[in-house]
């Protein structure tokens, strides 16, 4: 079993190239005008989760980021997903999403 500072050697400057990403599109989000968009909300929700301390940080923003209905749609409007879940009181707002 690796030991922690082993762990670190392995993989921390992996990690660090994706939490300056992260910043660097909060930013960009930041920069631009328009209306919230429910993706980066998600995200933003999801940070704490992050930094909580707790031994499954991983599930809890999977959980997060997730669609939890059971419901089927009619029909895909699009190949793919959102990676997040819209709220179902703005699914109205989005064109591209249906219900």
């Amino acid at each position: 079993m690796l030991s922690k500072q082993q762990i670190a050697d392995l993989h921390f400057l992996d990690a660090r190239c994706h939490l300056i990403d992260l910043a660097a599109f909060l930013d960009r989000v930041d920069r631009h005008q328009g209306d919230a968009d429910f993706r980066v909300a998600a995200l933003r929700q999801a940070i704490p989760l992050l930094l909580a301390d707790r031994p499954d940080r991983t599930k809890a923003i999977l959980d997060a980021l997730s669609d939890h209905t059971t419901a089927p749609i009619p029909a895909a409007t699009i190949q793919g997903a959102f990676g997040a879940c819209q709220k179902p009181e703005t699914r109205d707002q989005n064109p591209d999403f249906e219900v």
